[in-house]
């Protein structure tokens, strides 16, 4: 039986979505921003908070570590590319270094298990940032907390990253993940997104400290467009998802349902290192050859693309 590729459905009404007047451009300022932010992450809240929208968690937070991951490579000065970001971590055997790319793909993938409401939160967030400011992370925090109180939730982003970069200008990634802390913990989310670097540059950080003239404003924009971009992005991929979920059952091989689960979780997927010769969080074992014609098999159905465009070391996702 031959299959034509799946449609991605183009239905998205039942999903919570911006209104004109958020995204409408106009001149800002912080009362504005303030405003049409704090509708964005109500929307945003609605899409993440409610496991009948069907948004798959996990596989966004994965991409939104990789996004996250190339924004900070580029602050910090060695601009690596989203491939070979994502190629040095995923093709990394096991126990093998990643090297500096795969590494900082580690760090906002270690950020994403972080969980803000067990009773000892801080204990994790102050392993992650290291000795430097692990006896800080707190007071920090608690700076863009406050902020957040008084002046929105971007407006304590900016506070903690000032805060962070005061200390140390170098700690762009520590200023980032303590930023997206405060958006989580403002929304009263269980885990770290990393919803607030992609759009910061090296300039806007330096002014930060600096105290540059009106460059709370722009960050505090910067961020608006990176939250508003994780909207778009999570209602793609639920969409990405339903297509997936509505062809699994047409998959005969063994193991399919939890090897397409994998898809809904991963943005990138291996196949001789993710499915075979067990798929991955599971007991259940797949071939190399038959996970090979599996993600093949996803492409064929148009719910699923390789990455890399090569013949081989292939990663497939349902990502565009």
């Amino acid at each position: 039986m031959t299959y034509q590729p799946a449609a991605l459905s183009d239905d998205l009404n039942t999903l919570p979505k911006l209104p004109s007047w958020v995204t409408s451009g106009r001149a800002e300022t912080f009362e504005s921003v303030a405003f049409r932010s704090g509708a964005m992450l109500t929307v945003l809240d609605g899409l993440v908070a409610d496991p009948r929208h069907g948004v798959p968690l996990k596989l966004l937070a994965n991409r939104l570590a990789l996004q996250a991951a190339t924004a900070t490579s580029k602050l910090e000065g060695r601009f690596a590319q989203e491939a070979d970001i994502r190629d040095a971590y995923h093709l990394a055997s096991r126990g093998e270094a990643r090297g500096p790319d795969g590494e900082i793909l580690a760090f906002w993938r270690e950020a994403l298990r972080l969980k803000l409401t067990s009773r000892d939160w801080h204990a994790p967030v102050q392993g992650l940032v290291g000795t430097a400011f692990a006896d800080d992370v707190l007071r920090l925090i608690a700076v863009g907390a406050e902020c957040a109180k008084s002046h929105g939730p971007l407006a304590g982003c900016v506070a903690v990253m000032r805060a962070v970069l005061a200390v140390d200008d170098r700690a762009e990634r520590i200023a980032l993940l303590l930023s997206d802390i405060v958006v989580t913990r403002a929304l009263k989310w269980t885990s770290v997104l990393p919803v607030t670097a992609q759009h910061l540059t090296k300039t806007m950080l330096r002014d930060l400290v600096a105290d540059g003239q009106g460059v709370d404003l722009v960050v505090q924009q910067r961020i608006f467009l990176s939250i508003e971009d994780t909207i778009r992005l999570a209602r793609d991929l639920t969409t990405r998802a339903a297509a997936l979920r509505a062809v699994t059952p047409k998959l005969r091989a063994k193991g399919s349902k939890a090897a397409a689960d994998l898809f809904l979780s991963e943005d990138a997927i291996g196949p001789s290192m993710m499915l075979s010769p067990t798929i991955q969080g599971t007991s259940i074992p797949m071939t190399d050859r038959a996970a090979r014609r599996f993600c093949d098999r996803l492409v064929e159905l148009g719910v699923a693309r390789e990455l890399t465009g090569r013949p081989t070391f292939r990663l497939y996702g349902i990502v565009r």
